[in-house]
């Protein structure tokens, strides 16, 4: 025989609180007595009865002095008040306690209060208990037809909230019903996680044993889920309370047996079941052992755990971590950055990792941080990048005295002024709102200090380039650059790490008085390398196209006998020089500037200005073009005549 025992069976953490302090009264040997059994298991209760625990099922049987211990399910507001001023031992079920808060809150707001859940169930009654004229519906149709009904023209706006131990597949029905009758209602999954996962992990064995064997008081109702769960997928169900009504013949009939057990089944019940099943007691004694430690292992303050999301409430991330403890992350805790949408990032089903923040043994919930975990690990992640050089990109906030302020995943980091790379007294100001790629020069956690460096960047990407430059640079090649700075012999341009200089007379295929009459800093420029010298870091650079021919540009326009407007660039006592096209320049001869003698060309002409002259040779060895003013002049005098 194949036995599988549920990982989810038995006590829950809110029973394990209640009948713990329950064990913890009744051996103080105070007078005490319960309000209604603590849970709904009849064993654990007569034990507690022998130890000295009375039960009783109304306030007038309480005994004058003796304490009074509220059950796990939880009590009305009337009840509260008709104790005051006795000693309570409240052991209410935490979630029950905040079901009770959501119901109250409920007639505070003056909305009407919808519980999902079995009339007669103490915990329902008490949740009712907290808020007049509560509505108790146990099925979807109730819910819909209530929602349809006379009796629901009140118009009050509804909160609805759930029995703990409610069947899940109901409920959300429910909550679909609701949401399409009610668009300003308010709804609230409080179905136990606990629950959940044990009414799921027992659907799963039903489905793939041939008999199952739940265990609990046949009072129970969420032991009375389980079975109807396991009905659903297994022909051979028993529902038992001990070891002695197991009717093992019939338990016989099957090679697998599935077990599981309701929230209020003690282990050792559990484990008289399992025993009296098994051959191998051994076996089954040493995994129910390892069970029993799982279940309740310790959490400490500090620790890394990994769980799975049960639940997405307006306030709190719940997560089942697979031990008794239920564990919660508040909003506040789940991330640094306020504008993060919690459903953006995680859904029901993720695994999430978490740092435990504080353990309530007492109420079985481990309150979690995330966004504590993630700060830790980015301050190793930062350390790391320190040790390693490692470039992190962060937005840099805000600027401060000295400097300014990046963020890397949620850790404050200082750059100096200097290190910014900005130049000498250019303000930090444009920087804010950037983001940023930097080194982390200086790290120390302790005292919460961390320094980093933009120049350290752009240094290290400067020299990656200046040595791939050098590396492939050769004569004639071609490189997009941007001006950096002029001077009077010419320019600097920087191709990509490394300044090339380019002599004013290659800055244009035209005669230029300055640099500035070609280009300006900034400008985005097209070079090629006229030389280099490598060990003193000197490159001479060109804007002319080395592919570009002034002179076959030139007598592809023109012919000897065209007339062509020129620009004067130079007066020599023999004549001018003009520039014909971009390269190309013409003489005209003193003799030819005018239709009359003159002492020199200034007295006709002027640097800059512009003429229009006729090409009266041209001498294609020698590159030359010989210009005349005079015979255009005489012509023009002639056509006059």
């Amino acid at each position: 025989m194949n036995i599988t025992l549920g990982k989810y069976a038995g006590f829950c953490g809110g029973v394990q609180r209640a009948v713990m302090l329950g064990e913890q009264e009744a051996a103080s040997g105070r007078p005490c007595v319960m309000l209604g059994p603590i849970i709904h298991n009849a064993l654990v209760v007569d034990e507690l009865r022998k130890k000295g625990m009375g039960c009783v099922s109304s306030l007038e049987e309480v005994p004058e002095g003796a304490s009074v211990l509220i059950r796990s399910h939880g009590e009305s507001r009337a009840v509260y008040e008709a104790l005051k001023g006795r000693t309570i031992i409240d052991t209410t079920c935490p979630k029950v306690a905040k079901i009770h808060q959501l119901a109250a809150e409920a007639g505070e707001k003056g909305q009407k209060l919808i519980i999902i859940g079995r009339r007669n169930h103490p915990e329902v009654m008490a949740t009712a208990g907290w808020c007049e004229d509560a509505v108790i519906l146990e099925s979807a149709e109730e819910l819909e037809n209530w929602l349809k009904s006379e009796q629901n023209r009140c118009n009050l706006p509804i909160r609805m909230v759930s029995q703990t131990t409610a069947n899940k597949e109901v409920w959300k029905k429910c909550v679909e019903i609701a949401k399409k009758h009610c668009t300003n209602g308010e709804i609230f999954d409080t179905i136990c996680n606990a629950t959940y996962n044990r009414q799921s992990e027992a659907e799963f064995l039903a489905q793939h044993c041939e008999v199952m064997v739940v265990i609990g008081d046949h009072k129970s109702s969420n032991t009375r889920h389980l079975a109807e769960l396991c009905e659903q997928h297994c022909s051979h169900v028993f529902w038992i309370e001990q070891a002695s009504e197991l009717p093992l013949n019939a338990v016989k009939c099957g090679a697998s047996v599935g077990i599981t057990a309701g929230a209020s089944t003690p282990g050792w019940i559990i484990k008289e079941v399992v025993n009296t099943m098994s051959e191998e007691k051994m076996e089954i004694e040493e995994s129910f052992a390892e069970m029993l430690e799982a279940s309740i292992k310790t959490l400490y303050t500090g620790e890394k755990v990994t769980g799975t999301v049960v639940n997405i409430t307006p306030t709190e991330i719940q997560v089942e971590l697979g031990t008794k403890h239920t564990g919660s992350i508040p909003l506040s805790e789940f991330s640094d950055d306020s504008s993060v949408k919690v459903e953006d990032v995680v859904k029901v089903g993720d695994e999430i990792e978490a740092q435990v923040m504080r353990v309530n043994d007492q109420d079985g919930i481990v309150t979690l941080s995330k966004k504590r975990l993630d700060a830790n690990k980015n301050w190793e992640a930062i350390e790391n990048a320190k040790e390693t050089g490692e470039v992190v990109e962060g937005l840099i906030r805000e600027e401060n005295k000295g400097g300014v302020v990046a963020n890397i995943k949620g850790v404050r980091v200082f750059i100096p002024t200097s290190l910014t790379g900005l130049r000498r007294g250019e303000p930090t100001t444009g920087l804010v709102g950037t983001t940023a790629r930097m080194k982390i020069i200086e790290f120390n956690r302790q005292r919460r200090r961390v320094v980093g460096s933009i120049r350290a960047v752009a240094d290290a990407e400067r020299k990656a380039k200046e040595q791939e430059i050098w590396s492939n640079i050769e004569k004639g090649k071609k490189y997009e650059g941007v001006v950096k700075s002029l001077t009077a012999f010419g320019a600097f341009v920087d191709i990509g790490g490394v300044d090339g200089m380019v002599h004013i007379t290659e800055l244009s295929w035209s005669r230029l008085d300055t640099p500035a009459d070609a280009v300006s800093v900034g400008d985005k420029v097209e070079v090629y390398v006229i030389d280099f010298d490598a060990d003193k870091k000197r490159i001479s650079l060109s804007m002319k196209d080395p592919d570009f021919s002034p002179w076959d540009n030139f007598v592809s326009q023109y012919a000897e006998g065209d007339t062509a407007t020129v620009k004067v660039v130079k007066l020599m006592s023999f004549g001018a020089f003009a520039e014909i096209t971009p390269g190309v320049d013409g003489l005209i001869h003193i003799s030819q500037i005018a239709d009359r003698h003159i002492e020199k060309p200034g007295d006709e002409l002027t640097e800059g200005e512009t003429v229009d002259v006729k090409i009266t040779h041209i001498d294609n060895e020698k590159k030359k073009v010989s210009l005349s003013r005079r015979a255009l002049l005489r012509e023009m005098a002639q056509d006059e005549d």
